[in-house]
């Protein structure tokens, strides 16, 4: 594994594979290996450039190198009350893997949490980045401040691209403060199509709903060691002042009453059910059965869990208010039926995050994409990797 120390080092190193046509895979600790390659491949890690370069609490704006771990930064901003508003999750538990998370894995692979449909992905939050293309050059993108919109396009391509278009060195991101109290408002018994609609009804309140999740009963009890009410749980997060809170949970109870009964977890609880939500605890099993996570729309993600049940073995529950589908399969991926029927509910995306090394040598990890986004994407790689060095086929297709 080449491990360089420095971004002028990962420059050299990059630029001499460049020249041999030599394939590198990029990668922080590896905690997130569940992409494939088409080819061979030297891992280059950036777990050599560490260290908080630049962090002001008052400007609530952090400058990181790459692969400084996740929990380095989390503790910096906990000592100043802040927080990364995209709760990005652990994937170790799903992947059984070892090693610390890095913050530049976390913005490659665009990591997002249970916040995500309110406060943006990893994306939104990055305002710049340092990074070395497949000619070895350095390149800046992006700026300290959100109007500087210089780069921005760039710095967006890279967030999500996964170590195909470029070595992330350094990147600089927003942060906000942590909420003082948190509270989670639990509705029972609902199906999955009614869950949906409760969620739709609740996120169209005006009390600032931050978590909107739905628990069939398969999964209930694996949350939170099995204290959530019997039956589904349904369950929607508030955040902010103690006193907005509760009334704003009252009014939110009110109109949950309609759909079903109604309780609160209070903080800690609240705390632990969302971390429990963000790691995909019921699935962090040490198997290797099948694990998709699908995006869609809210409305659509109740429709292809029930079609799918009907042709094959399935365990899911929901977040983003439905419009996050996490789906473990009993034993066959089944991509080909997961994927028609996303396409015929109106499209989506869908990456199979575990599965058995025969599996995933087999089906496309992410969703293939249509032939005019495919297109634009070769030539977007061209130009950042003409020698097409970082991860061939990483991304699907």
């Amino acid at each position: 594994m080449l491990i360089p120390n420095t971004e002028a080092d990962a420059a050299y190193v990059i630029r001499n594979a460049a020249a041999d046509r030599k394939p590198l895979a990029i990668c922080g600790n590896n905690t997130r290996g569940f992409s494939r390659a088409n080819q061979p491949a030297e891992p280059i890690s950036s777990r050599g450039l560490t260290g908080i370069v630049d962090y002001d609490p008052a400007e609530m704006v952090m400058t990181v190198r790459s692969g400084t771990p996740v929990s380095e930064v989390e503790t910096a901003l906990a000592a100043n009350r802040q927080m990364m508003a995209f709760e990005p999750m652990d994937h170790r538990g799903i992947l059984a893997t070892k090693g610390e998370p890095t913050i530049g894995g976390v913005f490659a692979a665009n990591v997002s949490g249970p916040r995500r449909f309110t406060a943006g992905a990893a994306r939104d939050s990055l305002l710049g980045l340092r990074f070395v293309n497949g000619r070895g050059e350095i390149i800046r993108a992006g700026g300290r401040v959100m109007k500087n919109v210089t780069g921005l396009d760039l710095t967006k391509l890279l967030a999500g691209s996964r170590g195909t278009l470029g070595f992330i060195t350094e990147v600089t991101f927003r942060v906000l403060p942590v909420p003082p109290a948190v509270e989670t408002v639990v509705i029972s018994s609902l199906d999955d199509e009614m869950a949906a609609k409760a969620m739709a009804a609740a996120v169209a309140l005006p009390v600032e709903i931050s978590g909107a999740a739905h628990l069939p009963a398969s999964v209930r009890s694996r949350f939170i060691n099995g204290r959530l009410p019997d039956g589904e749980a349904t369950v929607l997060r508030l955040e902010g002042l103690g006193p907005s809170i509760e009334v704003r949970a009252q009014k939110l109870a009110a109109v949950m009453e309609a759909f079903g009964p109604v309780a609160t977890l209070g903080m800690e609880r609240s705390l632990t059910l969302w971390r429990e939500i963000r790691n995909v605890v019921p699935y962090a099993d040490g198997t290797e059965k099948p694990l998709w996570r699908v995006s869609v729309a809210p409305s659509a993600g109740y429709h292809l869990v029930s079609a799918l049940r009907l042709e094959a073995g399935i365990d899911a529950f929901y977040d983003w208010q439905g419009g996050l589908v996490w789906m473990r399969m009993e034993a066959d991926p089944e991509a080909e039926l997961v994927r028609r029927y996303i396409r015929a509910l109106g499209g989506g995306h869908a990456t199979l995050i575990r599965a058995s090394e025969a599996a995933h040598a087999e089906i496309p990890t992410f969703e293939p994409l249509p032939d005019a986004i495919a297109a634009l994407s070769a030539r977007v790689k061209e130009k950042l990797d003409p020698a097409g060095i970082f991860c061939s086929g990483k991304m699907g297709g």
